[in-house]
């Protein structure tokens, strides 16, 4: 009896054994990615800078210098400034980005041409100018401005929700062109219009202060924009009043 009890007690371990789950090899698991990151492999490469330091000069401003040295008749697109905007054609009831807006000198022109039911948004790096610009449009009384602080890389504005994006005397400026480009491109409602205006960069022609400062000409600047998904419309010949710079209307494809 004590011999059948033994062989069941044996029998009873061996079938628990058999039931113990086998343990198994451990999985190595990839850490979590912070929402904030993107994952190695799904990562886009950072625009390299093509004019480092470009901007650093207004890190630390004075407005008053500025206004000095923007808004003289010395500067072309300053003695010009109206007849630019003419050329634009603008329509009232338009929403405008003027990119690059500094100390304002055309943010109140556009403002006044699109009319009271337009809108001019005016966009910069500079905290100080778009202070400037805010002050200068409430003494002018100009309750269709309002301002947005862009980054060096994206001009911050809403998608779809521009008809036309003004740059003047800026996009030498673009220290990450193809970047800030497509945040202007998506910015804009389909057909919506970018005006570029910068100077004329001619080796052997140009002034030496021009071909140091701007690092593009015309034709570079033009292919660049194709190349952001967008269709020249006309270049120099809506503005030929303009001997130092030129004046370019891209279309949104």
């Amino acid at each position: 009896m004590g011999g059948l009890r033994l062989r069941v007690f044996i029998l009873l371990a061996a079938v628990a054994w058999g039931c113990q789950p086998v343990p198994r090899a451990e999985v190595a698991t990839a850490p979590a990615v912070s929402p904030t990151e993107i994952a190695p492999e799904t990562a886009v490469a950072t625009e390299p800078s093509v004019k480092p330091g470009i901007n650093a000069e207004y890190a630390h401003t004075d407005v008053a210098t500025w206004v000095e040295r923007f808004e003289s008749e010395s500067r072309e697109i300053f003695r010009e400034r109206n007849r630019i905007v003419e050329t634009v054609a603008l329509r009232p009831g338009m929403v405008v980005a003027d990119v690059g807006a500094g100390t304002g000198l055309f943010t109140e022109p556009l403002a006044r041409a699109v009319g009271p039911k337009g809108k001019v948004i005016a966009v910069d790096i500079v905290p100080l100018f778009l202070e400037h610009i805010r002050q200068r449009a409430a003494e002018a009384g100009l309750s269709n401005v309002s301002t947005v602080l862009c980054k060096e890389d994206s001009v911050e504005v809403p998608a779809d929700s521009i008809d036309l994006a003004f740059v003047c005397d800026t996009y030498h400026h673009f220290e990450y062109p193809k970047s800030t480009l497509r945040s202007i491109h998506t910015a804009l409602r389909a057909g919506g219009q970018l005006i570029i205006v910068d100077f004329k960069r001619i080796p052997g022609v140009s002034r030496a202060w021009v071909l140091e400062h701007v690092r593009a000409g015309q034709d570079e600047v033009t292919a660049e924009i194709r190349a952001a998904g967008f269709e020249l419309v006309s270049q120099g010949s809506e503005a030929p009043y303009l001997d130092e710079n030129y004046l370019l209307r891209f279309r949104k494809r």
